[in-house]
């Protein structure tokens, strides 16, 4: 089925709010990987309401529109959707507990060609109950199959980490559960691919793979501990592309480069595959005060 390009560019996502909770926090912590012994022992105020911090990932769920792309009108097939970019800015920090309200608008649709397939991107913006921003998300989707409808070619993207040449400033190893994308799904993305071994193998997977956020997700709580102190505060930015699926039981490699100090390159890798899952990370750091979101 194309793309309908007309109604995806005027679509305006309903706005949304969310009232969470600490247990929805601890619930998203957990579903990351949080709550396992850390070399800094920090991991306790994540998925404990006694001192309860937010993980700045945490943004990525708030408020979110549970997969409108699948809508028919726009043409789009959700078996062959994956998650191809993700980018978070934090202009505040996240309260463990609150209101979250967003807006989201498709901001570009790229074709790839015939045979091939197309990038949609969306904006999302995360306000808290008294109306300050507090994150802009950016997603992109890569949808298989789509391209050839006569949009806008796709600019060419370099997604490998420029490290200079040098290894990794910073490294962790973690491992992923077998039943993380049980977990991760009640966060709010129940898309089947994740859990059902059919629904993998009708999308052209041989096994389900976990959900793209959970990796960020994942690889972001691992960036606080090796770069930010374990401070949510210090982590402002943190953006990447997804290069290949990640499959629950794999073990995952952060490699971190620091290019300044608040600037640092990252990718994520699953061993003992070898196979680079995450690329063209860059992480913005910042040690300046910012504002509560409570």
């Amino acid at each position: 089925m194309p793309l309908n390009l007309g109604v995806l560019m005027s679509r305006r996502v309903t706005a949304l709010t969310q009232r969470y909770g600490h247990k929805d926090t601890i619930l998203y912590a957990l579903a990351v990987g949080a709550g396992r012994p850390t070399t800094t022992g920090e991991d306790l105020k994540f998925v404990y309401e006694d001192g309860l911090q937010a993980l700045p990932t945490l943004a990525t769920v708030l408020a979110c529109p549970r997969f409108w792309a699948s809508d028919s009108r726009a043409g789009i097939d959700s078996r062959y959707v994956l998650h191809s970019a993700q980018t978070l800015t934090m202009h505040r920090i996240l309260a463990p507990k609150g209101i979250a309200s967003s807006e989201t608008h498709v901001t570009g649709v790229y074709d790839k060609g015939p045979g091939r397939g197309a990038i949609v991107h969306t904006t999302r913006r995360l306000w808290d109950e008294y109306r300050n921003v507090v994150a802009d998300i950016g997603t992109a989707i890569f949808i298989r199959n789509a391209g050839g409808f006569g949009g806008h070619r796709y600019p060419r993207v370099n997604v490998t980490v420029d490290n200079c040449g040098r290894s990794a400033d910073e490294a962790a190893e973690i491992v992923v559960r077998p039943d993380q994308s049980l977990i991760y799904r009640l966060t709010g993305d129940d898309n089947a691919l994740h859990v059902d071994p059919q629904a993998a193998k009708a999308a052209g997977f041989d096994r389900p793979i976990l959900h793209g956020l959970c990796t960020y997700g994942i690889v972001g709580r691992a960036i606080l501990e090796l770069c930010c102190e374990d401070k949510p505060q210090r982590l402002a930015r943190l953006d990447t592309y997804f290069t290949s699926p990640v499959y629950p039981g794999e073990t995952l490699r952060v490699e971190v480069w620091r290019r300044s100090l608040t600037e640092l390159a990252f990718r994520c890798l699953a061993l003992p595959r070898g196979v680079v899952v995450l690329d063209g990370g860059y992480a913005q750091l910042t040690s300046h005060k910012r504002g509560r979101s409570d």
